[in-house]
């Protein structure tokens, strides 16, 4: 109830719906893609690409918005946060029309990574001005709004995707952010209030640089890997200078005196257990839904609506369970509920490692409905333990160090799940493709759309080469599953050993003020965007 000395600002309810539109633009436009990537792969609706380009189509984004949602957070804080939402959607729907019209995978790749660099200054703004319009006994309830909308827009976005693909051409997924992005930028600039903080952060330029080189040159060897073999030479370059890049930057973070990630937050068990369970979930989800889509329209032939459909129960299960988890987690402690949570995934991932290509698609999608029950319990306990584990005057920073290491976990997970699923493939179908001529060999070879491409061209010859690489896939698929399987109940183990149980949570008041701002910072997933 209003009262008089309410600290807000007087359209703060209007404002907020400016930053939901603001924030579902990108919200929308990762779930749609999730069932684009079978039309990009195909080199008459799309673009040709191959998994390995896919992914990276997927990881650009994802790393450039983790590489750069600390620095510009902070630099919103010093030049103005309406100014760097401004900034971020001029950006965003920039990248949006570059991709609608990319003309090959490569520009598509470098319009994803543009589009990640608007979404990381959009992230921290649309949060910072929420605490900004709303008086302290509001914020809670314009955050439980703004991530609400963020569900609703998960559930919807694999449907739209589907309703576009097959009524119009692959870009309309990417083109239909830009007249939502122009309708954010008039009315952010007609109605949400400036604001900046009078004592920001200083920004750690070097600890961003070795940051997105580090992770950029470990994820290109590892995905090389999948795509070629890891027996080559240049593959383990890759790894091994991604690998040493990121161990000078953890050196430099433990002497910067203004880190791009405050590495000493994980010297406390308490908190490196949290993280880690919010790592290990979304490595295995992550990984699981990219080739999700590839089985659904190739080996099940549905078409992209259809694979909406199909997805949608997963999105249902996290509007249904999400906003239920904190009352579970206070009868039943943060250590049992993201416990249960990271054995349901790893259950749904065991499941999918036993599909084949006639079993009956409801056992499908009751294993995307456990997957959305398991990784809906998972975040809010494990942010509720890194919270308690922090001080009140780290509560922000704690959180954006987890969301940092999601989204990380998130493009490794691709990384790695993917590059199981295209070294199976490959060892599985190469006696199908060995007696086709090299030009043909080659596509077949490397993805389960290029195999289909050829079969195609080969008219009522290539049926084998479709059963062969249907087959192919299934059994990588069955491989990435179990990897992803393995993941989730190690994260099992490591709630089990090192997350506190109930005694430990601290006085329910100060944890939840914390929580409540930390989940909000956690809602944004650039690809799946569930949680």
């Amino acid at each position: 109830m209003e009262t008089s000395i309410n600290t807000g600002h007087p359209r703060r309810w209007a404002i907020l719906g400016v930053l939901v539109v603001s924030l579902l633009v990108v919200v929308l436009d990762n779930t749609i893609l999730n069932v684009a990537l079978k039309v990009l792969a195909d080199p008459r609706q799309g673009l040709g690409a191959t998994q390995s380009q896919l992914e990276w189509s997927i990881n650009s984004y994802t790393l450039v918005f983790a590489g750069l949602l600390f620095t510009f957070g902070i630099l919103g804080d010093r030049y103005g946060r309406k100014r760097f939402l401004q900034v971020g959607l001029a950006l965003f729907g920039l990248a949006s029309l570059l991709s609608a019209y990319a003309q090959s995978p490569g520009q598509l790749v470098a319009a994803r990574s543009l589009m990640g660099l608007g979404a990381a200054a959009i992230m921290p703004a649309t949060l910072s001005i929420i605490s900004n319009v709303f008086d302290p006994r509001e914020r809670g309830r314009a955050i439980g709004v703004w991530s609400g909308s963020v569900g609703i827009a998960v559930a919807i976005g694999p449907i739209l995707g589907g309703v576009l693909l097959e009524h119009f051409w692959w870009g309309s997924v990417f083109l239909i952010n830009v007249p939502v992005v122009l309708v954010g930028l008039v009315a952010v600039a007609l109605m949400v209030p400036e604001s900046r903080n009078p004592e920001p952060g200083r920004v750690d330029l070097i600890g961003v640089v070795l940051s997105v080189v580090g992770l950029t040159g470990l994820v290109y060897g590892i995905i090389g890997g999948g795509e070629d073999g890891f027996g080559r030479v240049d593959v383990w370059v890759w790894i091994v200078g991604g690998l040493a890049v990121l161990g000078a930057f953890l050196a430099w973070e433990r002497r910067t005196a203004y880190p791009a990630l405050d590495v000493g937050l994980f010297r406390n068990p308490r908190f490196s257990a949290a993280t880690a369970a919010i790592a290990l979930v979304f490595f295995a989800g992550f990984g699981a839904f990219f080739f999700l889509s590839f089985y659904l329209q190739l080996v099940r032939d549905f078409t992209p609506l259809q694979t909406g459909l199909l997805l949608l129960p997963f999105a249902v299960a996290q509007l249904v369970f999400a906003p239920r988890s904190a009352a579970v987690v206070k009868r039943y402690g943060a250590k049992a509920v993201a416990a249960v949570g990271l054995a349901l995934t790893g259950a749904s991932l065991v499941g999918l490692a036993f599909l084949t290509a006639h079993t009956p698609i409801w056992v499908f999608a009751v294993m995307c409905f456990v997957q959305g029950i398991g990784m809906a319990n998972v975040l809010p306990p494990a942010m509720e333990s890194v919270m308690s584990s922090l001080p009140r005057e780290k509560a922000g920073v704690g959180s954006a160090v987890t969301n940092t290491v999601r989204q990380v976990a998130s493009a490794l997970g691709i990384a790695v799940l993917g590059s199981v699923v295209a070294g199976v493939y490959r060892d599985r179908v190469a006696e199908a493709v060995a007696g086709l001529p090299a030009p043909a060999r080659v596509p077949a070879t490397e993805s389960i759309a290029g195999a289909y491409g050829v079969a195609e061209r080969l008219g009522p010859a290539g049926a084998p080469l479709i059963g062969a690489a249907n087959d192919a896939f299934v059994v990588a698929m069955h491989w990435a599953a179990a990897s992803g399987a393995t993941v989730a109940l190690l994260g099992v183990l490591v709630v089990l050993r090192w997350m506190p149980g109930r005694s430990a949570a601290p006085a329910p008041r100060v944890v939840s003020e914390q929580v409540t701002q930390a989940r909000a910072e956690q809602v944004l997933d650039p690809e799946l965007a569930e949680a």
